[in-house]
């Protein structure tokens, strides 16, 4: 049976640590999904218009080898995309790992089937960083 792997982001401002994070999940899954976060839902949450428009960063996305199906990540209701997906796995960063949230998360998924994987965040390029020198040029 194929493992179906899901990951999201904003993936504004495409960088190596995006690529390795989609690369890592790939390693784990048969099919990977990736969500893609909407302007309007970062701008609610996170308060920042990404600077490449969400058409783009989809197709940016899309066009990774190691991404199978990309979709758009309008809300962050994690049972509603896997009543969706049907995914066996999900991909998030390891900031989130012990948190009341996800520690939540993670035993309604058990209940499932589905599998958290926590990755790292590449420390030494983020799309904040980016976002930072490109203000200053």
């Amino acid at each position: 049976m194929k493992k179906i792997g899901y990951t999201t982001g904003v993936f504004d401002l495409f960088h190596i640590g995006h690529l390795n994070v989609l690369k890592r999940a790939k390693l784990e899954c048969d099919y990977l999904i990736v969500g893609v976060t909407s302007d309007e839902l970062s701008i609610s949450a996170k308060n920042k218009k990404p600077v490449i428009p969400f058409s783009e960063r989809m197709d940016i996305v899309e066009a990774i080898k190691f991404v199978d199906e990309v979709v758009p990540q309008m809300n962050y209701d994690k049972e509603e995309a896997w009543n969706n997906l049907k995914f066996d796995m999900m991909f998030v960063g390891d900031d989130w790992k012990g948190t009341d949230k996800w520690n939540q998360i993670e035993k309604d998924f058990a209940e499932k089937g589905v599998e958290i994987f926590y990755f790292p965040y590449t420390t030494h390029t983020s799309s904040s960083i980016l976002r930072e020198a490109l203000s200053k040029i």
